[in-house]
């Protein structure tokens, strides 16, 4: 997922910091990501959210609004207004670059302000909003003991997920009595719901309240276990693939076609986790993979292992190609599986003279219909023929270049 740096000017002239997360294949929409209550567009789940809507065709920006992370300006003199501001800027800048943005995403209090903007920004088709507030001032309640000394004093420091930040009078006018019921009643967008039962920040009847003020089209999809930040990788992921699928609903995802006579298309690993060995696995904008190795190796067991991806595309290839077969001949065949199992033997079993060992896959093919012993038997030996059977057993040549 290639990534580049981009500013632009948010609503009081400062430079605002954000990065571009674009498809490694066909660019097929934008979204415009706005982050949590005074955090960044670093944290975890922005970033495993973003590279997933990458993975899936959809260009990403996220950025840090007004004071916070590396943008310009003073958090204190911001408010839940200037943050709409941003927004807007964000989406002005990304349309002058012929990226306006289809689709808007709000986590917590940003989720509350794209539910705001989005009469504003005529691109947008659709929102997401993840574990928002249905009232924007619930946010005041992470701070309820430094309201006063705000009031008197005009701001106050407070520690919000264990560092300190100074809100400003501004910040807390601006979202007293605030209501997004209007907007969201009159949003005219397709608007999807994700919330965790047990967030203990924003809680479950936000997303209630969000839902029942809302026209159709619309949707909500719990998150179960997950914590207000989505800290955990896999409610993050899982976040990021409700949100891939139900926007192609709503957005003009249809990759444009292939010139004629084009190869088929580049199968593109990347890392999902740096610290474990999770690999996202994308061939084009349609087919998205996990792979992985088991808990007993270092990994998170979240996907197939490389070799259970060798075995998969094996029986796979296996299956197709008879059941190609068998439709081609007219014959009842009426259901087909194929077990795959791999080892690894010493090469001298497969009549090699060198210790080194060699791969052995065994494969138990059942089928099922009402076959001749004559058609099973000629089944059986077109299973043989399937092409990633062949390859495997030819040597093959793997060329690396450095890209």
């Amino acid at each position: 997922m290639p990534t580049e740096r981009f500013t632009f000017t948010g609503h009081s002239g400062h430079t605002l910091a954000a990065r571009l997360d674009m498809p490694d294949g066909p660019h097929l929409a934008t979204a415009l990501f706005a982050h949590c209550f005074t955090c960044s567009k670093d944290i975890p789940a922005v970033r495993r959210i973003a590279a997933r809507l990458a993975g899936a065709g959809i260009a990403v920006l996220r950025f840090d609004f007004t004071g916070l992370g590396h943008s310009e300006g003073e958090f204190a003199n911001t408010s839940f207004t200037s943050n709409i501001e941003d927004l807007q800027h964000a989406a002005t800048a990304l349309a002058n670059r012929n990226m306006a943005p289809s689709l808007l995403i709000g986590h917590s209090l940003g989720g509350a302000a794209v539910l705001a903007a989005a009469k504003r920004i005529d691109s947008a088709k659709a929102i997401v909003t993840i574990g928002a507030p249905s009232d924007p001032e619930h946010v005041t309640h992470n701070f309820d003991e430094a309201l006063d000394q705000i009031e008197e004093q005009g701001r106050a420091e407070v520690h919000l997920g264990g560092r300190p930040v100074t809100i400003g009078k501004g910040f807390v006018e601006s979202v007293k009595g605030e209501t997004l019921h209007d907007d969201i009643a009159n949003l005219r967008r397709a608007l999807l719901v994700l919330h965790a039962p047990r967030d203990e920040i924003v809680g479950i009847e936000n997303a209630a309240e969000i839902f029942k003020a809302a026209k159709h089209p619309k949707s909500f999809v719990t998150l179960d276990e997950a914590d207000h930040l989505i800290s955990d990788p896999s409610d993050a992921e899982y976040a990021a693939e409700v949100i891939a699928a139900w926007a192609t609903r709503y957005l003009d995802l249809a990759p444009p076609a292939p010139p004629p006579g084009a190869p088929e298309g580049i199968v593109r690993v990347s890392e999902a986790d740096p610290k474990g060995f999770l690999q996202d696995v994308n061939a084009g904008s349609e087919h998205h993979l996990l792979a992985d190795e088991p808990e007993a190796y270092g990994g998170t067991d979240r996907g197939l292992s490389p070799y259970g991806f060798l075995s998969a595309g094996l029986g796979a290839c296996t299956s197709m190609t008879i059941r190609m077969y068998a439709r081609r001949k007219g014959w009842p065949l009426r259901h087909v599986s194929v077990d795959v199992s791999h080892d690894k033997v010493h090469a001298q079993d497969a009549n090699s003279r060198s210790d080194a060992k060699a791969d052995k896959f065994t494969r138990v093919v059942r089928l099922e219909g009402d076959l001749s012993e004559d058609q099973r038997a000629k089944l059986m030996e077109i299973a043989d023929k399937c092409p990633v059977h062949r390859t495997l057993e030819r040597s093959s040549t793997v060329v690396t270049e450095e890209g």
